[in-house]
């Protein structure tokens, strides 16, 4: 991309709208074939490979682990080699992993396949997308971040009928291998053709001494909480998308009503990600993120108060569009806050410690539940949400003299 970034010329749109469009593409394919995966295949891998469900989602944590463990590097080697080109390599191993995945005969094949799955998700996913958006875009790249994560929104409501069907006429292996041929044949030089090369002056300082004055301080308590707040979120979307229908079920909804209600969680998400967009511009991102919090808080309270189906379906709306504009709030903050300059390396060590917490809390919430039934994951959930208010109105003081 030549020029400004922010350049308003036909050619200049029509390159940003490409450009949008790729990488909003590759988190489709992203989430849905990696992320989302495990939701569609795994009965079907228990039922062929005769492994225990258990053994086979332990995969899936793997994967977010690598992943988190990767991330502070990924960020690192956007910085280095732009973000086209780890992007593409995001492609690579996707392919590679779900290749892998298709052949899988043994247990530790199948765990092989999602340690490149989780490389590969640190490559493609939000983190570096939203890395390589700040290095194209600079300072101004709060709107493309809030459209790419509305393509985003879509990757179930678009990865699993796919797959489904592959799975329905074929198998699951064929659906890993169409996957692997999909991230191979088509994103990896979409990648390559269609996410421009980094400007240089985006990325590099002048002067030397620019550069060492210019390294935020990740050991600051500023940037600290942030790295809290953000991990308590994450945790918080994995207890509840692993968990949502049997913590309803639980509480006494049938599998019909749970399912019905819980659907209006994408649509909720995908709704507030507009209204960001539309709206978001006026507020400093700092604010976005507490909304986020706040909506995503009283939407989980709601739920752990009162289980009438109405209110566990106003309850859901909120939770979704707390969680919608988090997204958007999780790549923007960094933004606001530190510049573009050191971006990309900021959001990999930020996202460190959001997939640990990731990988680790459906676990630790699914032995919880065990012990002391569904009641009990949903208080966990209502500590964490009030707790992350309580942190995220300290921030909002900390960060006011930024502003």
């Amino acid at each position: 991309m030549s020029g400004d970034p922010a350049s308003s010329t036909p050619l200049a749109e029509q390159k940003s709208l490409r450009t949008i469009f790729t990488i909003g593409i590759g988190q489709i394919l992203g989430w849905g074939s990696a992320f989302y995966l495990m939701a569609v295949i795994a009965s079907p891998v228990a039922r062929e490979t005769g492994w225990s469900f258990t053994s086979i989602i332990a995969g899936h944590a793997l994967a977010l682990l690598v992943a988190g463990l990767s991330a502070p590097r990924v960020g690192l080697l956007i910085e280095t080699w732009g973000g086209r080109s780890v992007l593409a390599l995001s492609s690579v191993l996707m392919a590679s992993g779900h290749v892998l995945l298709a052949l899988s005969t043994h247990l530790n094949l199948w765990y092989a396949a999602w340690v490149v799955l989780g490389l590969a998700m640190a490559c493609g996913l939000y983190d570096a997308a939203f890395s390589t958006l700040g290095q194209i875009y600079g300072a101004k790249a709060r709107p493309a971040i809030t459209n790419v994560t509305l393509f985003g929104g879509l990757a179930s409501t678009i990865c699993w009928p796919f797959t489904a069907y592959i799975m329905a006429h074929y198998g699951w292996r064929e659906a890993c291998f169409a996957f692997a041929a999909i991230h191979l044949f088509v994103m990896l030089p979409v990648h390559l053709f269609f996410v421009p090369k980094v400007q240089r002056n985006l990325v590099a300082p002048k002067h030397a001494a620019e550069a060492e004055g210019a390294e935020p301080n990740y050991g600051a308590p500023m940037t600290l909480l942030l790295a809290l707040i953000l991990a308590m979120s994450a945790a918080v979307l994995a207890i509840v998308s692993v968990h949502l229908i049997a913590m309803l079920q639980g509480r006494g909804l049938s599998l019909a009503t749970a399912v019905a209600t819980g659907s209006l969680f994408g649509p909720a998400q995908v709704t507030a990600r507009i209204l960001e967009r539309v709206f978001g511009g006026r507020l400093h991102a700092v604010w976005t993120l507490a909304i986020s919090i706040t909506l995503t808080c009283l939407g989980l309270v709601m739920l752990g108060l009162n289980i009438d189906p109405g209110v566990v379906a106003i309850a859901l709306i909120f939770y979704g569009a707390g969680n919608g504009i988090n997204s958007i709030a999780k790549g923007t903050v960094p933004l606001a806050l530190f510049g573009p300059r050191f971006y990309a390396r900021i959001m990999g060590r930020l996202a460190l410690p959001q997939l640990l917490a990731q990988a680790c809390a459906p676990a630790l919430v699914a032995f919880l539940m065990e012990a002391h039934g569904s009641e009990s994951a949903l208080q966990v959930l209502a500590v964490l949400t009030l707790t992350n208010c309580v942190l995220v109105a300290f921030f909002v003081r900390m960060t006011r003299s930024l502003r």
